[in-house]
């Protein structure tokens, strides 16, 4: 199953994306579990494939404004230098790393795919980052590692944008430029893990004005899903709905020379075969 959220008259929604269109579960399933989170949390997958089967499409996918698939997770975590060659890029001669680096995002710095993302009037140093996003099921604390696959929920697709003039400015931390709003995004549904079996491989491409920018696998990963999830838990409670993106490949825009930075205008297209593509365009600051 494919779940997705949407704006409606101005209200979030949440619905299951099928052959012509968009299946409202709001209306049909929305007085038992409010939105896709709490969909999640009730273990109530069964209730929406029996509401999409019995249901024909109410709306058009492209007539909708659709958001972050869960709009308010409790965690959104983000694991860096995760794909092999990736530290190599750093240039500093260090070791690879023994654990995943981790820092986290606001969910105001994320958008739905096909809304804009924006550039800050403070920078013209927009970058894209495609990644895989894991969506934890079961949440747990000290999950062991052989159990942690029965915690994904499904998958989904993020553009980590970043605003790499503003990832030094404290001395220890890259928060304030993983952070600017609407600077990244999320979407364009969840795939559900019984469609699409995380553990594998799935491959991860951006294209930027259809330039193929970066692509590889997750046979590549130095801390692949599993790992990820085990080592998460054993320092914080995982929860419904949290949403851990993976890392990025190799092909950033900061890695060219001269930097390829993302202007007005152009169009960011992250893909994984098994997902989809989250597609956004690149707009200014108002």
């Amino acid at each position: 199953m494919r779940l997705l959220s949407y704006l409606l008259d101005g209200e979030p929604r949440y619905g299951a994306a099928v052959a012509g269109g968009v299946v409202d579960l709001t209306r049909r399933i929305g007085r038992d579990y409010s939105d896709v989170k709490a969909l999640i949390a009730a273990n109530a997958l069964a209730d929406a494939q029996e509401a999409v089967a019995r249901a024909t499409p109410d709306y058009a996918l492209e007539d909708l404004v659709l958001l972050p698939p869960v709009l308010a997770p409790e965690k959104l975590w983000c694991i860096g230098v995760n794909y092999a060659e990736r530290n190599a890029e750093y240039k500093d001669n260090s070791d690879l790393p023994k654990y995943p680096s981790l820092f986290v995002r606001s969910m105001s710095s994320m958008t739905g795919s096909g809304q804009p993302l924006e550039k800050p009037k403070v920078s013209e140093q927009l970058d894209y980052e495609g990644e895989l996003v894991i969506v934890i099921g079961q949440g747990g604390r000290h999950i062991p590692r052989e159990k942690a696959w029965s915690h994904v929920f499904g998958m989904t697709l993020c553009n980590e944008g970043t605003i790499r003039d503003w990832l030094r400015h404290g001395k220890f931390n890259v928060t304030q430029g993983k952070n600017f709003d609407r600077s990244g995004s999320i979407g364009p549904w969840i795939v559900t893990a019984d469609e699409l079996d995380p553990r594998g491989p799935h491959d991860i491409i951006t294209r930027v004005n259809g330039e193929v920018r970066q692509q590889d696998t997750t046979d590549r990963l130095m801390f692949p899903f599993d790992f990820i999830i085990s080592y998460l838990s054993t320092f914080a409670t995982l929860k419904p709905g949290d949403m851990i993106v993976t890392g990025t490949p190799t092909g950033a825009g900061v890695r060219f020379d001269p930097p390829r930075w993302l202007k007005v205008g152009d169009v960011v297209e992250v893909e994984s075969r098994g997902i989809g593509v989250l597609r956004n365009a690149v707009a200014a600051e108002q």
